[in-house]
């Protein structure tokens, strides 16, 4: 029987483990990317901030990862040190003005950024900072150039960042009201973009002042159902053939974008910007052959214990290291199987601490049994796992990878070059 300041601690070290950003001042947080300690690691951040400390006027930098790969802390880390060189950064949630499993085109797309942008820029200087907001230059245009008859399309365009986000409906009847005004829409959003920067300047007396646009969540574009392939299209049609559009005059801008953009448009990075794509690979734990990876369990170690000081007290290194090696290195996961630990202690009678390895291996079988494969999902996984390459034979087969991807199935991996592994979880019904 636990004591009550046993529980006390489970929970603590239970809430110290929430799936959220940390910045690199928080006392949690581990270094997972920095290349300080390792030259022949790639640091994509210490790149990305490179690449806008050099550059002159403007630029745009591309990152992507799958969910769970720690894209929102690294971007704070990236936010930390561009601030601390003197740039002014801006770091906006797109999930909070974007439907991410709709059709993008790049007139809501720059709609949403902007309006991101506004609300952010207002937020900092908690004043109004150009002669007017987006959403009034928006309206502004539509009464102007947009002849609308439809009421309740009128009412939407008012409140257009709540609609773009929860209508989907809205938002078609949007893209095709604004079909031949795309250079328009571009034109608005530049010019609103450039009078921001500007009074940033101003405000910080330096007609030098780099201003830094981090666009995080646009990852999460997903398309789901029938409608999949027409969302993925759009995704295509918005990193390559509108790239032109997404560059910002007098801005630094950085996009999170899908894994399987590179799949879509293998040219990206050089239609956007030049830079190359940085990625964000789950952690190395496992070497191509199977073998431990004795670095990356050691980093798996030291995420956990600076999450609580007394991690011995519940767990040894060894099991420690054994959910780290189920997770592959992918931290949403390992994050998943320690607290499902620590929550299968508090809730059993008759198990001292630390872990009982009979819940160990209860509590990695209930992960297992969250996994139902089709047959077609597992002979595609076998080759994966086979091969260690990621086996997309046709774009048509695109949204199934890219669901491998978002749900953890399939993890991606660099160490020299990019390699791909599926879930520990599932090898076992592979072999079966």
């Amino acid at each position: 029987m636990l004591t009550a300041e046993q529980n006390k601690q489970l929970k603590t070290f239970h809430n110290n483990l929430s799936d959220v950003a940390l910045a690199p001042d928080d006392p949690r947080y581990v270094a997972v990317f920095d290349d300080s300690n390792d030259p022949d690691k790639d640091d994509p951040i210490s790149e990305i901030a490179t690449n806008i400390s050099f550059a002159e006027s403007a630029s745009v930098n591309l990152l992507t990862g799958p969910r769970g790969s720690g894209k929102t802390t690294e971007l704070k880390r990236l936010s930390h040190t561009l601030s601390a060189n003197d740039c002014i950064v801006f770091h906006c949630d797109m999930s909070r003005y974007m439907n991410m499993t709709t059709a993008v085109d790049v007139t809501d797309f720059l709609i949403c950024v902007m309006a991101a942008f506004n609300d952010a820029v207002v937020e900092k200087y908690q004043k109004d900072f150009s002669q007017r907001s987006f959403t009034t230059r928006l309206s502004d245009f539509f009464n102007r150039e947009v002849k609308i008859e439809d009421a309740a399309f009128k009412s939407n365009i008012a409140n257009i960042k709540a609609s773009l986000k929860d209508d989907p409906g809205f938002k078609v009847q949007l893209q095709q009201s604004l079909k031949g005004r795309v250079s328009q829409i571009v034109g608005e959003a530049h010019q609103f973009a450039q009078e921001v920067v500007t009074f940033i300047r101003k405000q910080n007396k330096n007609p030098d002042t780099k201003v830094v646009l981090l666009v995080d969540s646009v990852e999460q574009i997903r398309g789901v159902g029938a409608d999949a392939p027409i969302v993925y299209q759009s995704v295509e049609n918005l990193f390559e053939a509108q790239a032109v559009h997404l560059k910002f005059p007098m801005m630094h801008i950085l996009y999170t974008i899908p894994p399987y953009v590179s799949a879509l448009a293998p040219g990206v990075a050089r239609v956007l910007g030049g830079n190359p794509v940085q990625t964000l690979p789950s952690i190395h734990v496992r070497t191509r052959q199977g073998d431990d990876d004795a670095n990356g369990l050691k980093l798996m170690f030291d995420i956990v214990n600076k999450r609580h000081d007394a991690v011995d007290t519940f767990f040894t290194v060894e099991q420690i290291h054994e959910l780290a090696r189920l997770s592959g290195g992918d931290l949403r996961n390992f994050f998943r199987f320690v607290r499902q630990c620590l929550i299968k202690v508090a809730a059993s009678t008759g198990y001292p601490l630390p872990l009982n390895e009979q819940l160990l291996i209860r509590v990695v079988n209930q992960f297992r049994r969250e996994i139902f494969l089709a047959q077609d999902d597992m002979e595609w996984l076998r080759k994966i796992n086979d091969s260690n390459n990621h086996q997309l034979i046709s774009q048509e087969a695109l949204p199934k990878f890219a669901r491998f991807l978002d749900t953890g199935l399939v993890l991606n991996y660099r160490n020299g070059e990019d390699w791909y592994g599926v879930n520990p979880l599932i090898k076992a019904q592979m072999e079966a």
